[in-house]
């Protein structure tokens, strides 16, 4: 599907990076998490939008409700058109704040590429502390960080 059709459907303005492989596989394995537990939409991704045009920079989220130890991974992305203007910041802190606004959820993870300079950057402004690697199947090797969903961040 090209852009201009996802335009109208998303009621958002998208670009280029909103239908690019990754992008789609994105979005049909959250549809499929969705689909098969709807109740987890709650904890899904969603568009970082910004302006009153509606444009979208990006997107962050949740991987799925807390666990059973109240672990909730997240994931945001920001479109390289878009990056070094603060929208990773923006979108971590919201996450940070929702994941501290939810009971269940003790502690927020997040999994980063060791060469994700900008993204390592961001996310050490918060207080995570590195605790793990991990090897994912979809991006390799990653960094695993966490921080306690009580600390809520300042803008």
């Amino acid at each position: 599907m090209a852009v201009g059709p996802l335009r109208n459907l998303a009621g958002v303005s998208l670009t280029e990076y909103f239908v690019t492989d990754r992008a789609r596989w994105l979005w049909r394995f959250r549809l499929d998490q969705m689909a098969a537990d709807p109740g987890q939409g709650r904890w899904m991704v969603r568009q970082a939008v910004v302006g009153d045009k509606g444009l979208v920079v990006g997107h962050a989220g949740f991987h799925g409700p807390p666990d059973e130890v109240g672990m909730v991974e997240i994931g945001y992305c920001v479109a390289p058109d878009f990056r070094r203007q603060g929208y990773a910041r923006s979108a971590l802190i919201e996450l940070l704040r929702r994941a501290a606004d939810e009971t269940a959820v003790t502690t927020v993870r997040a999994t980063i590429s060791p060469d994700n300079v900008a993204s390592l950057a961001t996310i050490s402004g918060f207080g995570s502390v590195e605790v793990a690697e991990q090897w994912d199947e979809e991006d390799g090797r990653e960094l695993v960080f966490e921080v306690p969903a009580r600390r809520v961040p300042h803008a």
